[in-house]
């Protein structure tokens, strides 16, 4: 039986989140959700795994994959684990969604751009961060340019940061999704559990609070997460590659673990809905970032 003409036909499918780092992609993410999901910092690479985020409407279910940034820079395992990370959705999703910021174009979107050629679902170029451009004049003619290079399903400019254009964002993404019922539950928001979600929010506050002082070799691993009816009992490790890291994490006199450690449990209080209890310790394992059983080790796994 055919529907009828009032029926509208419920549409869900995956979108993956792609870009070199630090366009805003995990910004752009938080923001059409609705709640913080993929931690953000302004320093690149501050994404390290995928994370489904699940957005539900009334006819609509779409599954935004956010992935880390595609990069040409160093090529210790870690890196080459992010980059196999995000690759590997490409081809697996029915819409792609590349991010980039206005006005700049480097050698790393032009990278990302090579990888999309084969590709064979539709493609939506998003041009973020056009709120900090100051001279608007030249918005449209950067646009213009940038989509010249391939061909794309839509163009949209947008400022993730201040939610600017991403209705019209998710409208074009819905209009080509393929008919399909609800994949996930409608109040499910995300793939991950709060123990995975624990460690981000960690790794957040870590590298926020240390900016330029903390390399990316720095890791956190959750010990053990006891999920009880009044309290949730957390205790992690972050891991360095040396002692002088392990010393800068701690600071004076314990402050900065101590910072770290109370940011990190008030926003996963407001996550889970419960009280937190954390225990953070800081450790030192040597050569962690460029040894693959490491990561495997450390929940680096394939995704």
């Amino acid at each position: 039986m055919s529907k009828s003409e009032n029926q509208v036909a419920h549409r869900c499918g995956y979108v993956a989140i792609i870009g070199r780092p630090n366009v805003g992609k995990s910004t752009l993410l938080n923001h059409i959700l609705g709640i913080k999901l993929s931690i953000t910092s302004r320093k690149p690479q501050t994404t390290r795994h995928q994370i489904l985020g699940i957005k539900t409407d009334e006819n609509v279910q779409t599954v935004y994959v956010d992935t880390p940034g595609l990069h040409q820079r160093r090529s210790s395992a870690i890196n080459k684990y992010m980059n196999r990370s995000a690759a590997s959705v490409m081809s697996d999703v029915d819409v792609i969604l590349f991010v980039i910021q206005a006005m700049e174009w480097t050698d790393e979107d032009d990278a990302v751009l090579q990888r999309l050629e084969p590709m064979t679902c539709p493609v939506i170029l998003v041009v973020n961060k056009i709120d900090q451009v100051s001279d608007k004049e030249t918005l449209l003619p950067f646009i213009d340019n940038i989509s010249s290079k391939f061909k794309f399903q839509d163009v949209i400019p947008a400022a993730a940061v201040k939610s600017l254009n991403l209705d019209k964002v998710e409208q074009a993404v819905a209009a080509l999704l393929p008919e399909n019922e609800a994949f996930y539950p409608d109040d499910q928001l995300t793939n991950r559990s709060m123990r995975f979600l624990s460690a981000e929010i960690i790794r957040e506050k870590l590298v926020r609070e240390l900016g330029q002082e903390l390399p990316y070799t720095s890791t956190v691993s959750i010990d053990k997460y006891e999920d009880g009816e009044d309290i949730i009992r957390i205790h992690a490790t972050i891991f360095v590659e040396s002692k002088g890291q392990k010393t800068i994490i701690i600071g004076r006199k314990g402050d900065r673990l101590k910072s770290i450690g109370t940011k990190s449990r008030k926003d996963i209080e407001a996550m889970a809905g419960n009280k937190v209890y954390l225990n953070l310790w800081v450790k030192v394992r040597e050569g962690w970032s460029n040894d693959e059983q490491a990561l495997r080790g450390l929940g680096y796994g394939e995704e």
